[in-house]
């Protein structure tokens, strides 16, 4: 059933909203979304909604997700920085499209249950790390990325992160502004980064990206 569940939504919700790129198209089917969802929402799993995993806290839906994966650009060779990665999804499908994942969770109820989904279990991910910190500060140790992957709503532009991103590096996330939120892609060259937003798209705030609250450096 899982497996048949993916494979429509990729049909209804993926190549119908021009998500085009194969290799996408093979890591959504590869993970099974509702493996990563409350048992309560796994009649969610794969409609076209955030699903809320924790208290505020959501895995983006399909659509979205998926659309912000072609954003990235995502190669190969790339090492990916995965904030807010909740229980594990978002990590487990990138990892199959860049060379390693360092996946940032600050919940520690969250950290436990993807630590279980993505290396504890007999198929574990050697390419993705998990790590316990704040997700506004990221992972400076680790830097810099190729690609920074935000599972959530920003207010404002997250100076830490950008300044986590490698050269030709791009970083992804969901600006929220009132009412209206877009994707919006970032990019680092020649060491200035520069923005653009792309497709709508609605998604929860992530905590500690609220806009008044300022960002550290």
């Amino acid at each position: 059933m899982s497996q048949l569940a993916r494979a429509n939504m990729i049909e209804a919700q993926i190549r119908a909203n021009d998500v085009t790129d194969p290799r996408i198209h093979a890591a959504l089917a590869a993970v099974a979304r509702d493996a990563f969802v409350p048992s309560a929402k796994r009649a969610l799993a794969y409609a076209d909604v955030p699903v809320e995993i924790a208290q505020g806290r959501y895995l983006l839906d399909p659509r979205s997700f998926a659309k912000a994966l072609q954003l990235a650009a995502i190669t190969a060779d790339d090492k990916i920085l995965d904030v807010a990665c909740g229980t594990g999804y978002s990590a487990a499908v990138l990892s199959r499209l860049g060379k390693t994942v360092v996946a940032l969770e600050q919940d520690a109820d969250l950290v436990r249950i993807a630590s279980g989904l993505l290396t504890d279990s007999p198929s574990s991910i050697p390419n993705v790390r998990l790590m316990q910190g704040a997700l506004i500060e990221g992972a400076r140790d680790e830097a810099p990325f190729d690609v920074i992957f935000v599972n959530g709503a920003v207010e404002a532009a997250p100076e830490t992160l950008l300044s986590q991103l490698g050269e030709g590096g791009r970083l992804v996330a969901f600006m929220q502004t009132g009412a209206q939120g877009r994707a919006m892609l970032y990019t680092r060259e020649q060491g200035q980064i520069g923005a653009r937003p792309d497709f709508d798209a609605q998604m929860p705030l992530l905590a500690g990206f609220k806009k008044h609250m300022g960002f550290i450096f």
